[in-house]
């Protein structure tokens, strides 16, 4: 039990460290304010898998405003999605506002139909943090400015727009959310066209918005774009996936039981042993089975080759690897 009378800035790491590791807290505070403050913080620090959600959805829409605020809206170049239509229509806009609906406005206006049709498809649980990840993508559309290029790279700037994008979504992705707009709106139309995947739905509304872009800023910065599309596709599927990569790794030998033995020992690896039969030989043969990260391929080749250089090994890409000794499945 820890009892603190008025609240200080020291205090935070008191309520920080009595949350997470389930320590009982009494705070008595006279400003109701302050007490509600510092409660919040209490129960928000406890969840550290919410805290690290928050702050991944944060990272994120940062990087991807800054895409389109320092690369796509100056470059004109248009990725598809509501933001991309954003700049669409703050282009089509120049002579009715001075300097065309910014994005930021744009981006939020034409989210909230999308939304609220969400709400009733999707259910509030998922688009408590999506909403969220939307505000924070707005948010920092407006204060990042848009800045000017003087020498235009299109290539360079395909590239760093790319990445940027791609790492975003990746993170806001990895959380288990989007930034609504157009994946959204996809998830909503495939729930009323079951016979269609989302994938082709999201490919036909984001082709839609890219061919529009050529049309009003012209088929060459399209190009980049499309450049900057696959770059960005690439970098949050190696985010998603891509950085949980193994290696499993297959075992022929008549020194199976040995080469077993050294694997764990050595290494701290698990290894199943599979019957089979050699269709040449017709002899029973013992398959081991490992999976491994991808640093450690080497040493388990060195190991195998220690023991029978006339072992058959096959290694193959773990798309994903989860239970003990790599991400938990909770994960």
């Amino acid at each position: 039990m820890v009892r603190i009378k008025r609240m200080m800035v020291n205090d935070t790491i008191i309520l920080y460290v009595c949350a997470r590791y389930g320590h009982n807290l009494t705070v008595i505070e006279e400003n109701p304010m302050v007490a509600w403050f510092y409660g919040n913080i209490w129960l928000f620090l406890g969840d550290g898998e919410m805290a690290w959600k928050i702050i991944r959805i944060m990272i994120g829409t940062l990087m991807m405003a800054a895409a389109v605020n320092f690369i796509f809206e100056p470059m004109n170049m248009v990725m598809g999605g509501v933001s991309g239509l954003a700049i669409i229509v703050k282009e089509l806009t120049q002579g009715i506002v001075s300097g065309g609906f910014p994005v930021w406005v744009t981006n939020l206006a034409a989210n909230v139909p999308i939304f609220l049709l969400g709400y009733f498809v999707m259910g509030k649980s998922y688009l408590g943090y999506t909403f969220f990840a939307n505000l924070c993508f707005s948010f920092f559309l407006l204060v990042l400015p848009v800045t000017p290029i003087e020498q235009k790279d299109y290539f360079l700037s395909a590239i760093a727009g790319g990445v940027l994008t791609g790492g975003g979504l990746g993170l806001v992705f990895a959380a288990g959310y989007s930034t609504g707009g157009m994946d959204l709106l996809g998830s909503i139309i495939q729930s009323r066209l079951k016979s269609y995947p989302v994938a082709v739905i999201l490919f036909v509304l984001d082709a839609s918005v890219i061919f529009t872009g050529a049309l009003v800023f012209g088929f060459f910065t399209t190009a980049y774009a499309v450049v900057s599309v696959f770059i960005s596709s690439r970098i949050m599927d190696e985010i998603l996936s891509g950085l949980k990569l193994g290696k499993q790794i297959w075992i022929i030998s008549e020194e199976h039981q040995k080469i077993s033995n050294e694997i764990i020992q050595q290494m701290g690896r698990g290894v199943t042993c599979i019957s089979g039969k050699g269709m040449y030989t017709k002899k029973a043969k013992n398959i081991l089975f490992c999976v491994v990260g991808k640093r450690q391929v080497m040493s388990l080749v060195s190991i195998v080759r220690q023991v029978d250089r006339a072992a058959f090994i096959v290694i193959q890409d773990a798309r994903e690897v989860m239970g003990e000794g790599f991400r938990e499945i909770s994960e």
